[in-house]
């Protein structure tokens, strides 16, 4: 990057976590050092749930995906609304009414201890493992752009979120957050127009949108009832709704966030505008993500993004063969060009048979392309020692390579305070559990306010080493963006099940719900191993069966009514 590119990118960085620093400069209580005291007004918190949950693998590699797999992931979210409506009308008064710092403390009083630190174990368990990917997406920035080593770049990533964490606490996450959604906005829009500049001169928006259409990148809804298919309609609404539920309902780094409003009607608020605004911005992120394949359709693209992949192989007994592949594949993106420009003209005629003609070839085209694509990613894998993706460098390659000075700076900035938004929160509602649920409960029950918020600053930085850590390891695992959500899979179902057993079951004692759990967590998992459905429907299987096994224990093993709570 230029030294331009440098200030922009330090400046902002610096700006942001001062700002949430100086804003959370009071002594801390326990209420404010965790929830904020309670004080954030709606936007605050409509913001702060949507940078929780849009990390820089939203922006990294949704784009990316958009590019490969086109809109169709749009889908995930069409559950959103609808789980902001349940949890407007049930979550949100019943734990309002409880004055609780996690949503953990609910299950206590209307179980027991052992069903709450079970459900509080899961939470950690999945938000620990998540939260490193979250900080592996940035670290993949700066290893790009400074060829520094991962490990490295996940420490940094990781560790400065930390500091302004244990630092400010949840009131510090707040604040920085609004300023964080600001920045991300004008940055993607930004990205998006520049995007539209930077085609040829006789292509318009429009022409884009209509090439990348008939090579399949619009995809955007599916009514196809098809369990083995991740994205379409009927998973998004059922099992995007029972994923969203549970993510918003039940998993501290979101519940902590809609905890901060100042009142019950401001979290609503803040809930049914978090509902209305992210299909919209996932759709924005993922156009970008289809912009630039269309510009990538006029200009030759890299056989491979990972540059730094690229570089190392060619340091190797491979470099040979890579470079075959290479050559073989600007030749196909050479041959392709003309039916692109084709293709164009013909539907600005409306031309159907010259359309189809051009969609065939392109089609068979492509093929090639991804063939050509699937052997370089073996050659490299051979290179690396391991398994090599490069859908998470697709959107930072194009901003590296021709955005212009200062923007690439700004861009970098964009997706580095994307990650420590929802790293932040993550690391407070980590801290909240470990502090509130396990420490608070089980070792230190009458301590006081101050040694809270120290054993908080203390629980923070533990779950910051574990999660770098953790992020030593994403490298393997493909596309983040869908990693992370398939993890959230494996675990929100259960969870999600366990408090509408609370909610809407009252008959049910905490003996039956516990061990309904662990049955539903074991066939959940050997579900995913099985490969026996596509992992969106994992939630609403996860809180099926929990829900079955409850009422099924309940009726062969029943818990003496007097033991049973119900709130």
């Amino acid at each position: 990057m230029s030294s331009l590119d440098w200030i922009v990118l330090s400046l902002t960085l610096i700006f942001v976590v001062a700002y949430g620093i100086y804003r959370s400069r009071e002594k801390h209580t326990m209420d404010s050092f965790l929830l904020a005291g309670q004080s954030m007004p709606w936007y605050h918190v409509t913001l702060s749930l949507m940078a929780t949950q849009a990390s820089a693998i939203t922006f990294l590699s949704a784009p990316g995906q958009a590019y490969t797999d086109g809109m169709r992931f749009v889908q995930f979210y069409f559950g959103l609304p609808l789980a902001m409506v349940v949890l407007c009308i049930t979550f949100v008064p019943k734990f309002g009414q409880l004055k609780i710092f996690t949503a953990y403390e609910f299950l206590e009083r209307r179980f027991d201890l052992r069903t709450r630190a079970l459900t509080s174990f899961l939470f950690l368990l999945q938000r620990g493992l998540s939260t490193g990917l979250s900080i592996y997406a940035p670290s993949l920035i700066l290893s790009a752009i400074l060829g520094w080593d991962i490990m490295w770049t996940n420490i940094i990533s990781g560790g400065i979120v930390m500091l302004y964490t244990i630092a400010g606490g949840s009131r510090a996450v707040s604040h920085t957050h609004l300023q964080q959604m600001g920045i991300i906005t004008v940055g993607m829009v930004i990205a998006g127009v520049m995007v539209v500049r930077f085609l040829p001169n006789d292509v318009s928006f429009s022409d884009a949108l209509h090439v990348a259409g008939k090579m399949g990148k619009i995809n955007l809804i599916d009514f196809t009832f098809d369990l083995n298919n991740r994205y379409n309609v009927w998973s998004g609404l059922i099992g995007g709704f029972f994923l969203q539920l549970s993510y918003f309902g039940t998993d501290q780094s979101q519940v902590g966030r809609f905890l901060t409003g100042s009142s019950q009607g401001q979290s609503k608020l803040g809930l049914a505008m978090n509902g209305l605004l992210k299909i919209p911005m996932q759709f924005m992120i993922l156009l970008v993500g289809v912009l630039v394949f269309a510009f990538y359709q006029f200009t030759n693209p890299p056989l491979f993004f990972n540059e730094t992949a690229v570089e190392q192989v060619r340091k190797t007994q491979y470099a040979a063969e890579y470079q075959k592949l290479e050559t073989r594949h600007d030749a196909i993106q050479a041959a392709k060009r003309p039916h692109v420009m084709e293709l164009t003209r013909a539907l600005k005629k409306d031309d159907e048979p010259a359309i189809e003609q051009s969609r065939t070839a392109l089609a068979k085209i492509e093929t090639q392309v991804q063939d050509v694509r699937k052997q370089a990613g073996a050659v490299l894998s051979k290179a690396n020692g391991a398994e090599i993706n490069d859908v998470n460098y697709i959107f930072l390659r194009f901003v590296i390579d021709y955005l212009p000075v200062g923007m690439v700076g700004l861009l970098i900035a964009v997706i580095l305070l994307a990650s420590m938004g929802s790293v932040a929160s993550a690391y407070n509602s980590l801290a909240s559990c470990s502090i509130v649920d396990i420490y608070k409960r089980m070792v230190h029950k009458d301590d006081d306010s101050r040694n809270y918020v120290a054993a908080s600053r203390w629980a923070t930085f533990f779950w910051g080493v574990f999660c770098i850590g953790v992020a030593q390891y994403a490298s393997r695992l493909g596309s983040m963006i869908e990693a992370v959500n398939i993890l959230g899979s494996l675990f929100y179902g259960v969870i999600l099940g366990i408090f509408l057993v609370a909610f809407y079951f009252p008959k049910i004692g905490s003996r039956a719900v516990f061990f309904a759990s662990i049955l539903g967590e074991i066939f959940v998992v050997l579900s995913y191993w099985l490969d026996l459905t596509a992992f969106l429907w994992l939630n609403l299987i996860g809180c099926a069966l929990v829900i079955f096994f409850a009422l099924i224990l309940e009726k062969i093993w029943p818990q003496p009514a007097q033991e049973v709570n119900a709130l």
